[in-house]
């Protein structure tokens, strides 16, 4: 049966079978965060359709592949150790016009998994790369915990220890964006003081566990009280936390911007010259600083 106009088949292949792209195909196949059936049938096409599979984990995709009852094709290993050597071998199937899918234990490839440099070194030979998009613990956590998705910011894993995590929190402290973070279990209370220490503990944050599966909970509160929560029963699974953006700075008073534009004047800055200067250094509108100027 041919597809509708103006789509591809399901698979992914043209009408004729001819496969997409003259060197092969590159497609990245979002798998299940938890509840399996969140695989979706455009994932399981692409699955058995592919020539051969790059995946994290033999064992964890071969039961997938057995649930979705798919003949298990050549697998991969590609993970953060094998990444780097795997990507030439990777390219020497797409090359023979191979079609290759790309999957991670669970999620969307590329996103704090493998995959990324795989996608960069066939994009830059040539190769067309596709996305069967799915199940993403960022968009599912970030949406239930009730705080602004209109601006959001994903930061992964924090640096677990030395300079880089303190430096992180520290940049992190007037970012206004809603911030997503992955952790591990054993490490979170110390992610959580830490979060507290920097941002400030009346932050507010949910937690998100075991997203999609039998135990699925989100606790909702402040830094401080995530902390009291955590410590008293330490959570199993999976986490992602989503802690709230730097509210608003209150804007500076006039008797603040006044103060800012008699020193810039006593020091001979014409009028217009000190309302930019003291405009730029307060982040107040321009219009206002002038108009403060010109009355002094």
């Amino acid at each position: 049966m041919s597809a509708p106009p103006g789509e591809e088949p399901p698979d992914g292949r043209a009408v004729s079978g001819r496969r997409l792209g003259e060197q092969g195909v590159l497609v990245l196949v979002a798998t299940p965060i938890g509840n399996l059936g969140d695989l979706s049938a455009r994932a399981v096409a692409a699955l058995a359709g592919a020539d051969a599979i790059a995946c994290e984990d033999t064992r964890r995709t071969g039961r997938l592949l057995a649930y979705a009852g798919i003949a298990r094709p050549k697998l991969l290993v590609v993970n953060d150790h094998t990444e780097a050597a795997q990507a030439s071998a990777v390219l020497a199937r797409l090359d023979q016009g191979q079609r290759i899918a790309v999957v991670t234990d669970a999620g969307t490839p590329g996103i704090s998994d493998p995959g990324e440099r795989l996608v960069r070194a066939a994009a830059a030979a040539g190769h067309t790369v596709q996305v069967v998009p799915g199940p993403s613990a960022v968009i599912a956590a970030l949406v239930a915990s009730g705080l602004p998705t209109g601006r959001f910011c994903f930061e992964g894993f924090l640096a677990r220890k030395g300079s880089g995590r303190a430096e992180r929190l520290r940049e992190l402290a007037s970012e206004r964006r809603t911030m997503v973070f992955y952790e591990a279990p054993h490490r979170l209370v110390r992610t959580l003081d830490d979060l507290g220490t920097a941002l400030g503990r009346d932050r507010p944050v949910a937690v998100a566990r075991e997203l999609t599966k039998l135990h699925e909970q989100v606790w909702r509160g402040d830094l401080a009280g995530a902390l009291v929560w955590a410590c008293a029963a330490p959570p199993r699974g999976e986490l992602v936390l989503v802690v709230a953006g730097a509210p608003e700075a209150a804007a500076p008073a006039d008797r603040e911007v006044a103060d800012e534009l008699r020193a810039e004047l006593a020091a001979g800055a014409s009028t217009r010259d000190a309302a930019d200067t003291v405009a730029r250094r307060l982040g107040v509108a321009r219009r206002r600083a002038y108009e403060l100027a010109t009355r002094l």
